[in-house]
């Protein structure tokens, strides 16, 4: 999870919609991919005028985004559930001694895992990069459906929707989240604990 947070360091976000129709959207999911993600009060958000210029590049973008959008989002439940006290039983490394609970929350935690760990992550990445969800499928559809379900039609574009919309929030609350801990020199949980807020739009 660790890994994770740092990954999003290096997302390139791509935050296109329609329009053009040189674009050729992914035909795997039965919607236009060139419709997702384009809701108010946005719309169309295309400030560099990519599409136009670059049309060609679209469905790599979008799917770029869409992967760090899931990863994102994977990493905002980790910071919460880590900063929550919530840790995985058992030893993460017996040989060393090192249980999951000592790995310390935030960015100290990827320098407490032992150099073999972070290989076995960077080989599992690898391998589910490779061959199981292949980053040359730009579809993002790897037949698992959407909780053991098949949707179409509007029910279809309205999950696409929320998934990319929700990714793209994630994106940007875990890279605040990370500033916020390399400026402030606190998890989240320690910047709580020291009566800090967390400031939510239209509640706090």
């Amino acid at each position: 999870m660790k890994l994770t947070i740092l990954a999003t360091l290096v997302a390139n976000v791509a935050a296109f919609a329609p329009l053009p129709q040189q674009a050729h959207p992914s035909t795997s999911l039965a919607v236009n991919e060139l419709e997702i993600g384009v809701t108010a009060p946005l719309g169309v958000f295309d400030p560099f005028n990519q599409l136009e210029l670059y049309p060609e590049k679209f469905e790599r973008r979008r799917a770029v985004e869409r992967k760090h959008g899931r990863i994102a989002m994977v990493a905002v439940v980790g910071m919460l559930v880590h900063n929550a006290g919530i840790e995985l039983p058992g030893m993460l490394s017996p040989s060393e001694g090192i249980a999951f609970s000592d790995i310390p929350d935030g960015f100290n935690g990827i320098f407490a895992v032992p150099t073999l760990g972070l290989l076995q992550i960077l080989l599992l990445i690898g391998f589910m990069e490779g061959g199981v969800w292949p980053a040359s499928n730009y579809s993002g559809d790897y037949g698992t459906g959407y909780l053991g379900k098949t949707l179409e039609g509007e029910a279809l574009k309205n999950k696409l929707d929320l998934e990319l919309n929700q990714g793209r929030a994630a994106m940007l609350g875990i890279f605040g989240a990370m500033i916020q801990e390399g400026i402030q020199g606190e998890t989240l949980a320690e910047h709580i604990a020291n009566g800090g807020k967390i400031i939510v739009p239209g509640i706090i």
